[in-house]
């Protein structure tokens, strides 16, 4: 589990989109902080402390503590609203957390071993990553900050399920517990060979429609001669 991560935050009384707006136009980011059997409540944070904060991945998969003065409450980040065109956070989802209550959190994979791995370095073959991230539940005390999957030893045409991953100690991953098993990663032929032979079979068929085409103009000579003779 990754600490570090410090924001101070106000309370906000008013709500709705104008006085949003108006929050963001003071370089402050509307927030909601719920969870752990408590009410929902509405907090702002500062934009660029925030967005400082958020240039690290870690941020992410961490427990945050949020600060009011002298208090403060551990948070995990559950959503993020980004502005489509701006350098901008339009509002974030807080939730509260407690030491004896597991959390759900969406964790990044770091491959490990991609251009040493033998489907790639010894067969000329091409990383297809399926999965990005993996969806973990685990007390916060064993929250990771990332799952890391070695892949030096995958092969041609290998491919890897969320099966053969190891979770850490305490971490449960959601889809295995609902019986489900996604691809997470593949080596793959190179995408070269593919599109050479997608060409190949593309000028054998336009070859093949060109002389059907020119066959009945060659006919059609044929017989206009014999007419005139």
């Amino acid at each position: 589990m990754s600490k570090g991560f410090e924001l101070e935050f106000e309370s906000r009384d008013l709500q709705g989109k104008a006085n949003s707006r108006r929050l963001r136009r003071t370089g402050m980011v509307p927030a909601v902080l719920y969870g752990a059997g408590r009410d929902p409540r509405a907090i702002s944070l500062n934009q660029n402390t925030l967005m400082h904060q958020m240039e690290k991945e870690a941020f992410y998969t961490s427990i945050i503590s949020l600060k009011e003065g002298e208090n403060t409450q551990p948070v995990i980040v559950k959503d993020v609203q980004r502005h489509p065109a701006k350098r901008q956070v339009l509002h974030v989802d807080f939730q509260r957390i407690l030491e004896d209550e597991e959390i759900t959190l969406n964790v990044p994979i770091h491959f490990l071993g991609e251009e040493a791995s033998i489907g790639v370095k010894q067969q000329g073959g091409e990383v297809a990553r399926l999965m990005t991230e993996i969806e973990v539940s685990c007390l916060p005390k064993d929250l990771p900050e990332f799952i890391e999957l070695d892949i030096s030893h995958m092969e041609l045409n290998q491919l890897l399920h969320l099966s053969d991953v190891a979770a850490p100690e305490g971490v449960t991953f959601v889809d295995l517990a609902h019986e489900r098993d996604p691809a997470v990663i593949s080596i793959n032929p190179p995408r070269r060979e593919e599109e050479e032979v997608e060409a190949a079979e593309e000028e054998i068929l336009a070859a093949a429609a060109e002389g059907e085409a020119e066959a009945p103009a060659e006919d059609e000579g044929e017989a206009s001669k014999e007419s005139s003779d």
